[in-house]
């Protein structure tokens, strides 16, 4: 078996050597080189041609943003950033993954975590999942912008309200700018997203993309109501589901379970949604790895009222989630991510 070679960048020499023990340890990864700064990794990953990197943000010389920026204009590579719970860093967090960085590891204590092995597991399969990305993410001019058309036969009872709900995991922060700051404030639905995601950083992710898109984007309360024009985002670690009241749609959240190891869970999510008969519902999944959300699409399409759009493997960074639920036959349209807003629009607005 071909290994997957590992390039580590940080500048502490403390957590390259950890980081190189855990990864070493696992028969999956060889680590080819590590680096002090951003200068230094952008040479050894030219060099060294690794299949991933890890990246810590805080570095002299040339910081991990910075570095990130440049290394996607000269070598694009996937990248876990290993990340500070901290708000300044949740914020660089999603910075580096609009910049490039595939997915990302929150250090248990700080910039330099000295128990980083309780995060050994999400590192590792985070790494592998990184090592099999879609680069480039932008190939907008080897797509066409046209529609697939809906195979969906629809009848002629029009419900009268209409939500939207989206579900998305590795990749997602930086899908979910795109898609959102493609929708008008006027948007005269709510729209529900799962994002996997750990507590601390969602409530970071939704003032982020609060700031860049024209509707609003607040991260869920429980027995919250919900409004047209706003994304409603799953805090980490809470399921959201919702239930249908007098005055519309209320939110729910709870801790029970994870989901097929998921919490916030997509399946949870769209299947509370199949149970609101007084809804169209138009349910999008965009990259992530594994299948969370098929078996939600799923009960939704045999409850009916139910539109179904998928990311195509052309823009997913990864194609799990998307390729999944395109597998059980009951997708509407599959389209490329900067697509999905249109589609959304063109289903809600009639």
């Amino acid at each position: 078996m071909n290994k997957i070679k590992v390039l580590i960048v940080d500048d502490s020499a403390f957590m390259r050597k950890v980081i190189t023990s855990l990864l070493e340890e696992d028969g999956r990864f060889n680590v080819v080189g590590t680096a002090r700064n951003g200068e230094e990794a952008l040479k050894k990953a030219v060099l060294l041609n690794p299949h991933v990197m890890t990246l810590d943000v805080e570095m002299p010389v040339m910081n991990g943003l910075e570095m990130l920026k440049e290394l996607m204009k000269i070598k694009p590579t996937p990248v876990v950033m290993l990340s500070s719970t901290t708000f300044e860093g949740a914020n660089n967090t999603f910075l580096a993954m609009e910049y490039g960085a595939v997915d990302f590891v929150a250090k248990p204590s700080g910039a330099i975590s000295l128990d980083i092995d309780k995060v050994k597991d999400e590192l590792l399969t985070k790494l592998y999942i990184a090592s099999k990305a879609n680069l480039p993410f932008n190939s907008k001019e080897s797509i066409k912008d046209k529609p697939v058309k809906s195979s969906m036969v629809r009848g002629d009872r029009k419900p009268l309200k209409k939500v939207v709900c989206i579900g998305t995991s590795t990749g997602g922060p930086r899908a979910l700018q795109e898609v959102l700051t493609k929708l008008p404030a006027t948007i005269p639905v709510p729209i529900l997203i799962v994002q996997h995601m750990p507590a601390g950083f969602t409530s970071s992710l939704a003032a982020r993309l609060d700031r860049l898109a024209a509707i609003s984007v607040k991260e869920a309360r429980d027995d919250q109501k919900l409004e047209p024009g706003c994304a409603y985002i799953a805090p980490g670690g809470y399921h959201l589901t919702v239930k249908e009241s007098k005055e519309g749609l209320i939110t729910v959240l709870d801790q029970s379970l994870p989901v097929k190891g998921h919490r916030p869970s997509v399946d949870t999510l769209f299947q509370s949604l199949a149970d609101c008969p007084n809804y169209e519902k138009v349910a999008v999944v965009l990259t992530g790895m594994g299948a969370d959300g098929t078996e939600g699409v799923i009960h939704m399409k045999s409850k009916g009222q139910t539109i179904a759009i998928a990311e195509s493997e052309e823009t997913a960074i990864i194609y799990g989630m998307p390729k999944s639920i395109i597998a059980t036959r009951l997708v509407d349209e599959i389209q490329p991510l900067h697509y999905v807003a249109n589609r959304i629009l063109h289903y809600v607005q009639k």
